[in-house]
């Protein structure tokens, strides 16, 4: 099988590389989620708070990018995403989803046939090699990958990456702490994990949870994105009720040679802050050249400050 999408794009070759993941956007075909989710801009809030504080080498979107897989979705997702991407200069790699149809995701995202065909690629940042797998299936919710994709995989892996390898895809293939959607996670992830151990994968990236979580398949780390459309409320997972909340977020992936980790960065209403200190009074604090006395001094007039 060959990749649908092959693509190296020379970047800065530095020792660390930094990829920003947005899941679950839940692009409606017009209007709002829900009658109260403007999942659209909320898509635009992230892009806006990326371009003013981050300089990532790739945006990565892992998967239900459309609500219901409506090709107007798509068609209203797609220029927001190269506006910023043309501006900034900031590639970006589409996943789809469960959400998503891939007839549609494909002919709008993608420029390619409307067609069943998976959508797995590889993108280069430098070093780096970005594995993109579809993990969704044409039978139901859940994510599985066929024979062809895993083998496709394990040659693609054959290949040297100076800096490693990152996965993503869709569903986890990891459990987390709502049974009803265990249901629907990553099937026979053991033959995935089999192929990938020991193979200088960095990290594997997911979505489709609604809610941040981390765990480990074989000895590779999994990073599990929260979602930028809504939330789901873990609390009440034993209440016998699946409640989706108002929130947004997304993740940063930092990549180096030894090794990869995820932050999660909740969006907040407004600019909303507790302190707002000079990072280098912090570092003359943490070198020893201020007192704790100076430290809490500075904080408590930033406090009163705002």
């Amino acid at each position: 099988m060959n990749p649908l999408l092959t693509t190296t794009k020379e970047l800065h070759m530095s020792d660390t590389k930094v990829i920003v993941q947005l899941s679950d956007l839940h692009i409606a075909s017009s209007g709002n989620l829900h009658d109260s989710i403007d999942s659209l801009q909320n898509v635009i809030d992230i892009l806006e708070t990326i371009e003013g504080t981050t300089d990532p080498d790739l945006i990565l979107l892992t998967g239900d990018l459309a609500d219901e897989g409506h090709p107007d979705s798509y068609k209203r997702l797609r220029p927001v995403i190269e506006d910023f991407s043309k501006r900034t200069n900031i590639p970006v790699m589409y996943l789809p989803g469960n959400h998503d149809k891939r007839p549609a995701f494909r002919f709008n995202l993608l420029d390619l046939d409307e067609t069943e065909e998976n959508t797995d690629q590889v993108f280069w940042c430098g070093g780096l090699r970005v594995i993109g797998m579809d993990s969704t299936a044409l039978d139901g919710p859940h994510g599985q990958f066929d024979d062809e994709q895993l083998a496709w995989l394990d040659a693609e892996l054959e290949k040297p990456a100076p800096l490693g390898t990152i996965i993503a895809f869709h569903h986890p293939p990891i459990p987390g702490p709502i049974d009803v959607i265990n249901m629907i996670i990553l099937r026979n992830p053991e033959r995935f994990s089999k192929i990938i151990e020991g193979r200088g994968v960095k990290m594997v990236l997911a979505g489709h949870t609604h809610h941040a979580s981390a765990g480990v398949i074989g000895t590779v780390p999994v990073w599990v994105a929260t979602a930028t459309a809504y939330q789901i409320d873990v609390r009440v997972s034993d209440s016998g009720f699946l409640r989706g909340i108002p929130g947004s977020g997304f993740s940063r992936i930092d990549v180096t040679k030894d090794g990869a980790f995820a932050t999660h960065i909740q969006m907040l209403p407004g600019d909303q802050h507790l302190y707002n200190i000079d990072l280098e009074k912090m570092k003359a604090h943490f070198m020893g050249k201020t007192s704790t006395e100076e430290l809490e001094e500075t904080f408590a007039h930033s406090s009163a400050a705002e």
